[in-house]
């Protein structure tokens, strides 16, 4: 999808480096969110204090009930993978916001971004399943009996690839698709009050769509850290 207007991509080729703009933008514009996330991180950082101000304690109150509601999923044993968890959706949720300022585009409307996303997630969760099981962690690909494994254990490739497909592809499609409406709205009725609902819509897209992620690397989590049956 070609955007109208790309501050970063233009200024890319103020310095010279036009071609690789044009071919990755996608990749430029999940540097300008690593750098946004950065920077707050740092203030946030240094404003914390032991009698929290009124934006400290919103923040505190929303990373607690993030925290609280995976503990509710994968257990108490699970609150060292929020850090991760945390992260992928803060990345995904401001990534699937930029894409609603003029002259920004959204990196996760990209498959590379959301299959690198999506990697992240399928991957850790065998590291997950190794730390906590060991080589006993291949039963959850056997089967609950032996002479089933032949038949499983395809079943089960296929749907732990199929978890990296879903994840790439759902936030894929939903960001591209939003990215392709206000297009078509820009070009019909101009700039400003046609787009507008749609703009609004894509905060609570742009939301949605990092929960869902969130909960269902959640919930990957949470199965590789079970026994097997």
């Amino acid at each position: 999808m070609e955007q109208p207007y790309l501050i970063f991509v233009k200024l890319f080729e103020a310095i010279g480096l036009g071609n690789f703009a044009q071919a990755y933008p996608h990749v430029i514009y999940s540097w300008v969110v690593m750098i946004i996330l950065i920077a707050l991180s740092v203030v946030a950082a240094k404003s914390v204090t032991l009698i929290p101000s009124k934006a400290q304690n919103v923040f505190e109150i929303l990373i607690s009930g993030m925290e609280e509601f995976m503990i509710e999923i994968t257990g108490e044993e699970g609150r060292w993978l929020f850090p991760l968890i945390a992260t992928v959706f803060i990345y995904i949720f401001v990534a699937n916001l930029i894409g609603l300022v003029p002259g920004f585009m959204p990196p996760t409307a990209s498959l590379s971004t959301t299959l690198s996303c999506a990697l992240v997630v399928v991957i850790f969760t065998h590291v997950i399943g190794i730390k906590y099981h060991g080589a006993a962690y291949i039963k959850h690909f056997l089967g609950p009996v032996w002479w089933m494994t032949p038949i499983i254990f395809p079943i089960e490739i296929i749907g732990h690839v199929a978890r990296v497909l879903s994840l790439t592809f759902r936030l894929f499609g939903n960001m591209m698709g939003h990215e392709l409406v206000l297009m078509i709205l820009f070009g019909l009725a101009g700039a400003f009050f046609a787009p507008l609902p749609i703009m609004a819509l894509g905060i609570f897209v742009a939301l949605v769509q990092a929960f869902v992620f969130f909960l269902l690397s959640i919930m990957y989590f949470a199965g590789a850290m079970e026994h097997a049956h």
